[in-house]
């Protein structure tokens, strides 16, 4: 294992061991809190530019699983068809893994996608940094290439265009709903985990995966689903102007977003967005249905945050974190309208909220 260093732009300096791809990287420092889920956390196109510290000290004891797609091109365990976090940092890898479903260490996954990995980082020390500073640039510099990197941008990039497919891919349902009628959802892809649309197939709908800014009114379809996605929803101007035009056809049809699907349908009804100091990246991030004392265990992986005192008098926010007060949902008041900042979907995390995808699919007409 080469020496490498993992230096953040406060010039704050954490040592360690490579045990992925061993070249130099620079990206945004975040950290996740969850105990399992490496392979599916990798793969969520929602860490594009990101150097993951995965904050459970022990990684990679359960190797990774097949790398295999199904019949319509689908990754079966994984959330997309590749790595998308630049980087992930652990305090100990296990060189070592047993489990029914593993077919290669995280390493050789690792090295195979060309994605550096470090380990012997003190990850709790390194985690109260970014909780005190909040998240910051990083470069992970090896000794025995000390050339400096220059550090990359986050803020005003716009990662969904990079991540989002070029052209729209039908996907047919596994299932049939209850009363048997097909059903067509648009699903704007501004980075969207596998699992979203495998919950959607098995409620007997067809998904129609369209590119971030594509013009959906072109398109026949009884219900629009806004996808999870990387980077500054603000980046998504186009994105957001198709979403306020669905909202103002007749007749009205059922709208759900996810992660930065609330945040872009907060932005299409007027809401203001923010960064986080740290952002929710876990899965256990406790979630009050407002109105009511009844709380849900979810999981998260989010940067910026809904300022719901901006939302038009029309919305109302849906559900709100418990930890810190942030928006974790709005609808709107009488049109059935209405997101999610957690994933319900929650592969791999808990399956609280998987609900709300048959609430969507019981609104389309």
């Amino acid at each position: 294992m080469k020496k490498v260093t993992l230096e953040l732009s406060d010039g704050t300096q954490f040592r360690g061991k490579s045990f992925g791809w061993d070249a130099p990287v620079a990206g945004e420092v975040v950290f996740n809190t969850a105990m399992t889920g490496y392979p599916e956390s990798l793969t969520d196109p929602s860490y594009a530019g990101q150097l993951m510290v995965l904050t459970y000290p022990l990684v990679g004891n359960y190797g990774v699983p097949d790398f295999s797609f199904d019949s319509q091109g689908l990754p079966v365990f994984m959330e997309s068809d590749k790595i998308y976090a630049s980087a992930i940092i652990v305090s100990d890898y296990s060189e070592r893994y047993s489990h029914w479903n593993a077919k290669e260490s995280l390493a050789d996954w690792l090295q195979r996608e060309h994605v550096p990995g470090i380990t012997g980082i003190d990850t709790r020390q390194l985690t109260k940094v970014l909780r005190s500073h909040g998240v910051m640039q990083g470069k992970i510099l090896f000794d025995d290439a000390p050339e400096d990197i220059p550090e990359t941008q986050y803020e005003g990039v716009n990662f969904v265009a990079q991540v989002s497919v070029k052209e729209p891919v039908t996907y047919q349902p596994t299932a049939k709903c209850g009363d048997g009628r097909g059903r067509r959802v648009v699903l704007i892809d501004c980075g969207v985990k596998a699992n979203i649309i495998r919950c959607l197939l098995r409620r007997g709908v067809e998904v129609v995966r369209v590119p971030w800014d594509y013009d959906i009114s072109t398109l026949d379809f009884d219900a629009l689903f806004l996808a999870n996605g990387p980077g500054d929803p603000d980046m998504c101007v186009e994105t957001v102007q198709n979403i306020r035009s669905f909202l103002a056809t007749e007749p009205v049809r059922p709208c759900m977003g996810i992660c930065m699907g609330n945040q872009l349908l907060s932005k299409a009804a007027g809401a203001t967005i923010y960064k986080m100091k740290y952002g929710h990246r876990s899965h256990n991030q406790p979630v009050r249905l407002v109105g009511t004392d009844t709380c849900f265990v979810t999981s998260q992986n989010h940067g910026y945050a809904v300022d719901t005192s901006s939302l038009g008098e029309d919305w109302e926010e849906l559900f709100v974190n418990m930890n810190d007060g942030s928006n974790e949902g709005i609808r709107h008041k009488k049109n059935p309208w209405f997101s999610a900042q957690f994933h319900p979907e929650a592969c791999s995390g808990p399956v609280d909220t998987e609900f709300l995808f048959d609430k969507f699919v019981e609104l389309i007409k």
